[in-house]
């Protein structure tokens, strides 16, 4: 399971929406300020992500919490995102290039865009049928006493 600190910005019955700190893989590697990763996550890290979680707990707002995602559902997430577009964009290329061979690279770039088009439709259609899905949802494991770094919200 891989978890993550969070704080309550909201709570309901059997959910809660948590607040998390927004972070980069960089500030281990050497490379330090000459990796061009490290600057676009310089840009892009900071600022908090709220998303909504399966809680069990009776919880405040302000609380401190542990969020927890089931194994696999962060990997086949980032596999429908990127590798189903690729898939569709090569798909629609190779089709192109057998049906109309000998007509140039016109009808090929078009039907591979169109086949790029149909993966991001079917990314966004399959992401719809999963987001209420909770298999896919995060879970409030636990309360914690650390506080969260950065956190937006003062406890109370």
């Amino acid at each position: 399971m891989i978890e993550e600190r969070a704080v309550v910005a909201e709570a309901g019955a059997g959910y809660a929406w948590v607040e998390i700190q927004r972070r980069s893989a960089c500030g281990g590697c050497q490379a330090g300020d000459g990796c061009g990763t490290a600057a676009l996550a310089k840009i892009w890290s900071g600022g908090q992500v709220r998303v909504r979680a399966i809680s069990e707990l009776s919880l405040q707002p302000g609380d401190a919490v542990i969020v927890g995602l089931a194994d696999g559902v962060l990997l086949r997430g980032a596999l429908l995102a990127y590798l189903l577009p690729l898939a569709l964009l090569l798909a629609g290329a190779l089709l192109g290039q057998a049906v109309f061979a000998g007509a140039g690279e016109e009808p090929v770039v078009v039907s591979g865009v169109l086949g790029l088009g149909l993966g991001f439709l079917a990314v966004r259609v399959l992401s719809r049928r999963f987001r209420d899905d909770v298999r896919y949802q995060p879970v409030v494991l636990r309360r914690t006493t650390a506080t969260v770094a950065g956190s937006m919200l003062s406890a109370s």
